[in-house]
């Protein structure tokens, strides 16, 4: 009888301990826990790994974010909108899925695509970008990279643009 009542404790405390992502973005988070992917818990800098590890297609246009950590959990993202927040850099090294990505009008200085391999389609249009290295990104076939500050740009291995 014992053994059935830890089993029982043990099954009830596992929410408890689901893995957590840090949002520390009070703006992201909010829009992840209006719209289903938090932990229930407003401005804990948390949401429940579960909730957007499985997440394809990520909008969150013009929100004033300053940063997206957490995104990083995000490991089945093929969609990411991010334009008109106030994103200083972006990292994307573990969405290694995406296809599409659209962070135009952000004050973004760098940005590291190296991982994204499987990215078609990108706009990061109206950053302060001074360089990009988009040789990884073999599968490109579609580019919009104006109102940046790009002194060149090498597209020697974008045979599909």
């Amino acid at each position: 009888m014992k053994q059935i009542q830890y089993i029982l404790i043990a099954l009830l405390c596992v929410p408890l301990f689901a893995q957590q992502t840090y949002v520390p973005d009070d703006n992201f988070e909010a829009y992840l826990e209006a719209n289903g992917m938090g932990n229930g818990i407003a401005n804990d800098d948390s949401v429940t790994t579960a909730n957007i590890n499985t997440v394809e297609t990520l909008n969150v246009i013009g929100l004033g974010i300053t940063s997206m950590t957490g995104l990083e959990d995000f490991t089945a993202l093929i969609y990411l909108d991010c334009r008109n927040n106030q994103l200083t850099s972006l990292d994307l090294s573990a969405n290694t899925a995406l296809t599409e990505l659209d962070c135009s009008g952000n004050p973004l200085t760098s940005l590291d695509l190296s991982a994204n391999t499987a990215l078609t389609e990108l706009d990061c249009g109206s950053n302060p970008l001074t360089s990009l290295d988009l040789s990884s990104n073999t599968a490109l076939t579609q580019l919009i990279c104006n109102a940046n500050q790009l002194t060149s740009l090498d597209l020697s291995a974008n045979t599909a643009l």
